[in-house]
């Protein structure tokens, strides 16, 4: 062999030689044997609790309109009034035709009140004094009728005015002023933006797997990523057909919806279901696992019953992956010691330094 190439392996055989023996520093965890939770994540839609399409109970010519789309309107406040100018004077006729029966019946209980003090002593006849009472009668029916018709003319005056049935945002308008509307015509959506939910399609897969205690981590986009606990509120077990999913409804603090103002029905959100497996098995850290483009998933294993710790490369299968955690179904036992940190560049055999070792 000439001299240069023996020369420069015998440089290259140094070289690997210092860097197997070099200490590389690392930091170390033990493999473990734990409960497997599946996390499940699933995309969903910010929804209210209501929306409601308002209308009028009567017909009539649209006369004032104080809401435009965007408007936050509170309950029981006036959105919309028809001209009731006709339905006002129909009612001025009935309170008139109360009076006038509230008169009729206190003459007639008048009378009758005389004809009973002065009795037939006076030649006042048994039988016109029965008439008299049943006058009376007569009267107050009358004056029972006028009042309901009073009551009733009264509330298709209220009906004229269109109010919020719940406090909220107006969505969209569907009239103008001057517009004749009919009753059973949509002229506003209203929809709430209090106490709002996060409605999730979920594979029919998981359906047995899920119950309201099942943990929820809900993700908002808009709210720069944050995170929110969320609870199952409501599990809808009717399938799609279509896209073969079922209804999960969560519901997350109100206190911590009110800090993203953001946060509006319709816009998307994220969720992570964790579905406990109901078995145990052997997990390590996510960082300690290296995977290869040929498939290959290995962990460095810390051996500790030399003089110095080496190390050793072993090849693992993996299973499912949860809070950080990588389940390996096969390569490690409860106890393995394995590299979290400084696992990049080690070498087979080569001596460690443990960062993170107990005192």
């Amino acid at each position: 062999m000439p001299f240069k190439t023996r020369a420069l392996c015998a440089l290259f055989f140094v070289t690997v030689t210092v860097n197997v023996g070099a200490e590389a520093p690392v930091r170390i965890e033990s493999a473990s044997s734990r409960s497997i939770v599946q996390h499940v994540n699933v995309t969903g839609t910010v929804t209210s609790p209501r929306t409601a399409v308002l209308s009028t109970a009567v017909a009539g010519l649209v006369a004032e309109l104080t809401v435009d789309e965007g408007r936050r309107v509170d309950a029981g406040e006036a959105l919309l009034s028809l001209d009731a100018e006709l339905a006002e004077l129909a009612l001025e006729r009935v309170l008139a035709e109360v009076r006038q029966s509230e008169t009729a019946l206190a003459d007639a209980r008048r009378r009758l009140a005389d004809a009973e003090k002065v009795g037939e002593e006076r030649g006042i006849a048994r039988t016109e004094i029965e008439s008299l009472r049943a006058e009376v009668l007569g009267d107050e029916a009358a004056l029972a009728a006028s009042r309901a018709a009073a009551r009733e003319q009264q509330a298709i005056v209220a009906r004229h005015t269109l109010r919020a049935p719940f406090a909220g945002v107006i969505s969209q308008r569907h009239t103008e002023l001057g517009e004749w509307v009919n009753p059973g015509d949509g002229l506003l959506d209203l929809v709430a933006t209090d106490d709002l939910r996060f409605d999730f399609r979920v594979a029919q897969d998981y359906f047995a797997a899920l119950t309201p205690d099942t943990p929820v981590t809900v993700t908002l986009d808009v709210a720069a990523n944050r995170d929110f606990a969320g609870r199952i509120d409501a599990i809808v077990p009717v399938n799609n057909p279509g896209a073969r999913t079922f209804l999960v409804r969560v519901l997350a603090n109100p206190t911590e919806l009110e800090e993203t103002p953001a946060v509006t029905p319709g816009m998307s959100v994220r969720g992570t279901l964790r579905l406990d497996t109901g078995r145990t098995g052997i997990a390590v850290s996510r960082d300690a696992i290296l995977r290869f483009p040929d498939g290959r998933v290995t962990v460095w294993v810390v051996e500790e019953n030399t003089e110095l710790p080496v190390v050793r490369e072993q090849l693992v299968q993996t299973g499912l992956e949860f809070d950080g955690l990588v389940e390996i179904t096969a390569g490690l036992a409860d106890g393995d010691v394995v590299v979290t940190r400084g696992n990049e560049t080690l070498q087979e055999r080569q001596r460690v330094t443990i960062l993170n070792r107990a005192p």
